[in-house]
């Protein structure tokens, strides 16, 4: 029996699932001399969320957080997680673009991919796969473990030949979710290995406390690799702690060769990293079980919650975790993994939330029942399609024939911002974020989002502003507090910034028996109460993504008005009556509550 190949995930998967991916490059540095003479089979570093939140919240370089890694590590793989088709973002690109990005990232340091798609349509792959292998380096396919009526170990291991027969170099089973159980690991992974001739590696978050479990039972079975995070990332809604895998293996067949002694010390210097960012710490990375039942990831739990709370619905926290197996169900068992996680998610909110089921559907919800992410595991519930996209036709093709290549376009777009291709891609991947990345550096404005010092004191006082980040479906926000009304007024003025605009808001302070503040709502906020059958709302707070009408317009019922976004997913709101636009009191980039009138029509 060979060796078993260890992949560590401190870099990656490890602060994305404990920390919300807020680990930052110079945090990254000083451990990687350490890490590079362990003899980890990879690394992951890169991809998943990390590019997102090094230009949105860190404003870092990801490019050069790539190349400043591969210099650090010279003697170890780097691995990355690509979403197939939709590459690092949340929709499909087209095949010049994901060509493009492939080529740069094996430039610029990644050795593995790991390349996954959220339906497991392996036509989704197949770009990508091609890519890698033209490049030299190792395509890793992935199969989106998940359980439903319509997914079993025949399914999977078709998938598995089908990748093997595209040109993959091995398979990794991505339990996202930790829903595998150590005997069914067994299973599935001997299935696997007397299937294909490629090794098999496991992936397996720890959020229902089997995944060290599934590990032992996948290595009994033939698996080569597993996936896991030094002690100080590890467990929870992370996975197997490295230095309890290596010892549970040592002086057994499937040793892994590595140090203990060295990886404890590289768990010292995480366990001092990690207290830098205590800010960033979930109340739902530990230890749940539910994960079994309702199939909903600790990230996607913990979005779910903020997003409820912020509204002050978090007593149908329950209600929405019973929606979602439903809402998956009539939506054909998707894997519960970026981005119809989020896709599911949202959708299921908004049907408890609005007292009517599908009363609003997200724009992602449309696009996925018209095939635009792929083909669906299962049967699409007819109702719920009717009542999303009528009959409009279904693509069977593969969504990315459909498009059309766009590099060049998005060039022309960014323009003179873009000193480089991997410019380009930051912008293609996320354009209004990577468009203000862009010229924030050029401008010299870069700011990092504050990290709250260790012990620093919670009183707020002008002279020491506190600072913080409040997520809201799924966003976050910069929250600098810079001082506060006196404790006995009945209305208590805080004056702050969010995201560095200044705001004054007022709280009502209720009985300190009760425990509770009512919502804020903004001193200056010119938006009305939304009263009569005209007055245009929101479900949900978002921000206005579009205004599709201006005064004057004739409507009907059912119209689009407007597009918002909450959670990453646009929401189309349409007319209540028809009429014409008497008042339009939003504008594109504006924040929104329920129960404002965004559009008045008469």
């Amino acid at each position: 029996m060979a060796k078993i190949r260890v992949t560590e995930t401190v870099l990656r998967d490890g602060h994305q699932s404990l920390i919300a991916t807020r680990m930052r490059t110079d945090d990254m540095l000083p451990i990687c001399e350490k890490l590079d003479r362990i003899g980890f089979w990879s690394l992951e570093v890169w991809g998943g969320a990390t590019f997102d939140s090094c230009i949105r919240f860190l404003k870092e370089d990801p490019w050069e957080r790539l190349l400043q890694l591969k210099k650090a590590l010279p003697d170890t793989r780097l691995q990355m997680l690509l979403r197939g088709q939709n590459l690092l973002g949340y929709r499909h690109y087209s095949d010049d673009l994901v060509k493009e990005f492939v080529k740069l990232s094996a430039q610029n340091g990644i050795d593995v991919f790991r390349i996954f798609d959220a339906l497991n349509d392996v036509r989704n792959l197949k770009t990508s796969i091609k890519a890698v292998k033209k490049n030299g380096k190792h395509a890793q396919g992935a199969i989106s473990y998940t359980t439903s009526p319509v997914h079993n170990n025949k399914i999977f291991v078709k998938m598995a030949k089908r990748m093997e027969s595209m040109g993959c170099d091995s398979i990794v089973i991505k339990d996202m979710a930790g829903l595998l159980t150590p005997y069914k690991t067994s299973e599935l992974v001997k299935s696997l290995v007397d299937s294909i001739d490629i090794p098999v590696h496991i992936h397996s978050h720890a959020t229902a406390g089997l995944a060290s479990m599934c590990q032992m039972k996948a290595i009994e079975a033939g698996c080569r690799g597993i996936d896991t995070a030094i002690s100080s990332f590890a467990e929870g809604t992370s996975h197997p702690t490295t230095e309890s895998m290596v010892a549970a293996l040592i002086n057994s067949p499937y040793d892994a060769g590595l140090n203990l002694p060295d990886l404890q010390n590289i768990g010292s210097y995480f366990y001092q990293v990690r207290k830098k960012y205590h800010q960033f710490e979930s109340e739902f990375t530990g230890l749940d079980t539910r994960v079994q039942v309702n199939q909903v990831p600790g990230g996607m739990i913990s979005n779910l919650s903020n997003q409820l709370k912020e509204q002050g619905e978090l007593k149908h926290m329950n209600e929405v975790l019973e929606e979602i197996p439903r809402v998956r169900a009539e939506l054909g068992y998707p894997p519960l993994v970026t981005p119809t996680s989020q896709i599911v998610g949202t959708q299921a909110v908004l049907n408890v939330l609005t007292g009517e089921r599908y009363k609003t559907i997200t724009n992602e919800v449309k696009l996925y029942l018209q095939g635009k992410y792929g083909r669906a595991p299962g049967k699409i519930n007819k109702k719920t399609k009717q009542l999303a996209i009528g009959n409009e036709e279904v693509i069977e093709c593969r969504p990315a024939d459909l498009l059309k290549p766009e590099l060049s376009k998005l060039k022309s777009e960014i323009g003179d911002l873009a000193k480089s291709k991997e410019d380009i891609i930051i912008y293609a991947m996320f354009p209004d974020i990577g468009k203000e990345f862009l010229e924030q550096r050029s401008a010299g404005t870069l700011t990092p989002e504050y990290l709250e010092p260790v012990g620093e004191s919670e009183a707020l006082c002008p002279s020491a502003p506190t600072e913080f980040l409040i997520t809201l479906h799924g966003e976050e926000y910069n929250i600098k507090v810079t001082g506060t009304g006196h404790h006995n007024q009945e209305r208590r003025p805080f004056y702050m910034t969010l995201d560095g605009v200044p705001e004054e808001i007022q709280v009502e302070i209720l009985s300190e028996l009760d425990g509770s503040l009512d919502r804020p709502t903004g001193k200056n906020s010119k938006r009305p109460k939304a009263t009569e059958p005209g007055h245009v709302t929101t479900s949900m707070p978002g921000v206005i993504v579009d205004v599709l009408v201006k005064v004057g317009d004739e409507v009907e019922a059912g119209t689009a008005v407007i597009i918002t976004e909450a959670m990453k997913m646009e929401t189309e709101i349409q007319a209540p009556i028809s009429g014409k636009i008497s008042e339009v009191y939003i504008s594109k980039g504006d924040s929104v509550n329920p129960d404002e009138i965004l559009i008045a029509i008469a």
